[in-house]
């Protein structure tokens, strides 16, 4: 029998070794970044597929402007202007994309070199972090407080990094509803951080994609409204409020970007049968409504798991309260590891992310990501409760 064949002199350089394994759920999942099930609109869905499929249903023999559906991105581009203050032109300054992640994707590969600095907030998104260690880039987060990044230590990092001869490519954000600290930056630090990176020659990478997900109080313009310049590229995404797996985001960003992100595109257009649906559905104001009821129940989940934290952490711990999206930081005293006892609490039932996954220099093992949005109030009440027993029984709180 010959032997087996080897690639191992074969692969890219830099490719890490990343088996695709299998989803987990805890009993309790504060890990998981997406909503119930139950909230999904699946009749609005149903109804939107029957409608479009009758009437454009032929246009899915043949593949679709690779920018994506016209029409859907025409109503991205008036949906933008309403809620978002935004300028956007759908054909030379828009493209949907296989959700946001890929927008991110195809941004980073456009802008990145190996060893490129691009900086960040202290703690980000894992998987935009994943995405800048796979292409080598040099990434430095900015100390941040409960208002955002704070501007006095961007200027200095900056300074700092120019000091050594590293060049600071773009600064990527997630102002609102940040993902993993659930803090939105306030408008005077956006402004702050617009000025601050353009007298410095930065470019902001704004993922604005929990912006609908607001259950308290006001918005906050996006950093794309304030700049006139093209400074800002922007990415977007369906897949919070209408469904993951429907996995359909955008990019809006100047012709000259989009150009060459659009070289990092994955396999053309996007699929053209989510377009289509998402499009009627949006078009008859499904959309809107179902935002509406899902952030309700969003906030109430959201008190659940405030509410437990206080009854059962109390003076142990700190935690944000975010006025939307789906995430709360989990905050306990220097020298708590949250990262070690992550999978033994798991097994035990509660599932989450310590803080070291979305530190680009491997701190926060005293913190961790907890997600409201896809267990019921019961379950955020009682998981939380769960939650400090298991670290109680481990000596990991008093």
């Amino acid at each position: 029998m010959p032997d087996r064949f080897s690639y191992q002199e074969l692969f890219a350089a830099g490719v890490p070794e990343t088996p695709p394994g299998k989803t987990r759920h805890a009993r309790y999942d504060f890990a998981v970044a997406y909503p119930n099930p139950d909230t999904l609109p699946l009749d609005g869905l149903a109804d939107a597929v029957r409608s479009v499929l009758s009437r454009e249903g032929r246009d899915l023999a043949y593949y679709t402007d690779p920018g994506g559906y016209p029409e859907l991105r025409r109503l991205v581009a008036e949906r933008l202007a309403r809620s978002r203050n935004m300028t956007v032109d759908p054909d030379g300054g828009l493209v949907l994309t296989g959700g946001s992640g890929e927008a991110i994707s195809m941004v980073i590969q456009a802008l990145t070199d190996p060893g490129d600095t691009v900086l960040t907030e202290e703690f980000l998104y894992l998987g935009t972090l994943r995405s800048l260690h796979r292409y080598q880039a040099n990434v430095v987060g900015v100390k941040c407080d409960e208002s955002g990044i704070i501007p006095e230590e961007l200027d200095s990092t900056i300074q700092r990094l120019k000091a050594e001869g590293r060049r600071v490519k773009y600064l990527y954000t997630i102002p609102t509803f940040q993902n993993p600290l659930g803090w939105t930056m306030t408008l005077e630090r956006r402004r702050q951080t617009l000025e601050i990176t353009r007298r410095h020659g930065v470019p902001v990478f704004e993922d604005d994609c929990y912006i609908d997900l607001r259950f308290e109080g006001e918005d906050v313009v996006s950093f794309h409204s304030l700049d006139d310049t093209g400074q800002v590229i922007y990415v977007g995404s369906f897949s919070k409020t209408i469904a993951p797996g429907m996995r359909m985001g955008y990019l809006a960003a100047p012709p000259e970007v989009i150009s060459r992100a659009w070289a990092f595109k994955m396999g053309g257009a996007v699929n053209h049968f989510a377009a289509l649906t998402i499009a009627e559905y949006v078009k008859h104001g499904g959309l809107e409504q179902h935002v509406q009821e899902q952030n309700e129940s969003l906030r109430v989940k959201r008190d659940a798991m405030l509410a437990s934290l206080g009854e059962n952490f109390g003076n142990a711990a700190t935690w944000t309260r975010p006025e939307g999206g789906l995430y709360i930081w989990l905050t306990l005293p220097e020298g708590a590891n949250l990262e070690a006892i992550q999978e033994q609490a798991f097994q035990e039932g509660v599932g989450y992310y310590s803080g070291t996954q979305f530190s680009p220099d491997g701190r926060g093992q005293n913190s961790a990501r907890l997600c409201f949005g896809y267990p019921t109030p019961e379950e955020n009440y009682q998981g939380i409760a769960e939650l400090a027993q298991i670290l109680e029984r481990h000596g990991v709180i008093n």
